[in-house]
């Protein structure tokens, strides 16, 4: 199993920017996906989640309504769109893969993560 993101960077307060996560080496629209991240000096914690078919999906509730998971079965990949980003999104954030069904929020329920990728918030 392979997780790959891409599309962190510096943005200012406000502004946006769409994460990807390429998934292959193993059946990406049998598994659920998730988003987590940590901050500096942070454990790490959970952001949003998909489940791989019915589009269901859960947030954190610091993100609600800012960010969206998404996912393109056919190209193997997750996304998180978010918007109306602040310095407290800033951190790394990493994609998961489950195969345990629903939208999980416990990282212990999540067998395959990606290196992450840095969001950084600043003015």
């Amino acid at each position: 199993v392979h997780l790959v993101e891409s599309g962190g960077g510096l943005v200012q307060p406000g502004g946006s920017l769409r994460l990807s996560c390429a998934a292959d080496r193993f059946s990406f629209s049998n598994y659920q996906m998730g988003w987590f991240r940590q901050a500096p000096g942070k454990v790490r914690e959970f952001v949003a989640a998909r489940s791989r078919g019915s589009g269901l999906t859960k947030y954190a509730d610091s993100v609600k309504g800012r960010f969206t998971i998404s996912r393109d079965n056919a190209k193997s990949t997750l996304y998180l769109q978010m918007n109306s980003l602040n310095p407290e999104d800033t951190a790394v954030y990493y994609c998961a893969a489950t195969p345990l069904f629903g939208t999980r929020q416990s990282e212990s329920d999540y067998s395959y993560w990606g290196q992450g990728t840095q969001v950084t918030v600043s003015s």
